[in-house]
């Protein structure tokens, strides 16, 4: 029979205290995880910022990837990172524990069930995965990120592509988010600040 203070039957506290951040694009994604981290005095992690160093190690293709974006626009570019992307979401979490993580938007929405369930087992022991969302109403919540997304597109490259908003639009409509979540939070009406005090409540509640 084993000790009950074995080190094997004591909870991993590093799973306990990582908190990720999921969602569409335009949710508040990094600012509520820049909030998150001063809050609670750990790092931040934003994985748009390692993808790539993971996508090699797996063989991603700069040209296969520049002869996509070419042929088939961002879209295209964005199925052919699938695989790539669920393999970072299973990197991040075995490297990166004690902190706040943002997966970006595309990361964890997946019509391959095979790569949907690679991402459900990595992220199955975190009890604090956060679905941010604007609304309940996911037509109301399509409408608010995409608002937000338009603006930024409109503010960063000068036009707005509506395949992306469309992709944005499953990204929110999807069931992935959904069945991931242990927490939802719906941000519309709130600061970011009473957004992070809601998600910190709900974190100790759990």
């Amino acid at each position: 029979m084993n000790r009950p203070d074995a080190p094997h039957d004591k909870p991993d506290s590093t799973l306990q205290s990582t908190v990720i951040l999921i969602g569409p694009m335009s949710a508040g994604k990094s600012t509520i995880a820049q909030c998150l981290a001063e809050k609670l005095g750990i790092p931040r992690y934003e994985v748009d910022e390692h993808r790539l160093t993971y996508y090699r190690e797996i063989d991603y293709d700069n040209a296969t990837a520049a002869q996509i974006f070419h042929s088939e626009g961002m879209v295209g570019l964005m199925r052919y990172w699938k695989p790539f992307e669920a393999y970072a979401v299973e990197r991040m979490v075995a490297e990166h524990r004690g902190c706040v993580i943002d997966f970006g938007a595309g990361r964890t929405v997946h019509e391959d069930e095979a790569l949907f369930e690679r991402v459900s087992r990595a992220l199955a022991p975190f009890p604090n995965v956060i679905l941010l969302l604007p609304s309940p109403d996911l037509d109301e919540s399509v409408r608010i990120v995409n608002d937000r997304f338009a603006a930024l597109l409109q503010r960063e490259f000068g036009t707005v592509d509506p395949a992306l908003l469309q992709v944005n639009e499953h990204f929110v409509r999807h069931p992935s988010n959904h069945r991931l979540a242990k927490i939802v939070v719906y941000t519309d009406g709130k600061t970011p600040d009473e957004t992070c005090a809601e998600v910190l409540q709900r974190i100790a509640g759990s």
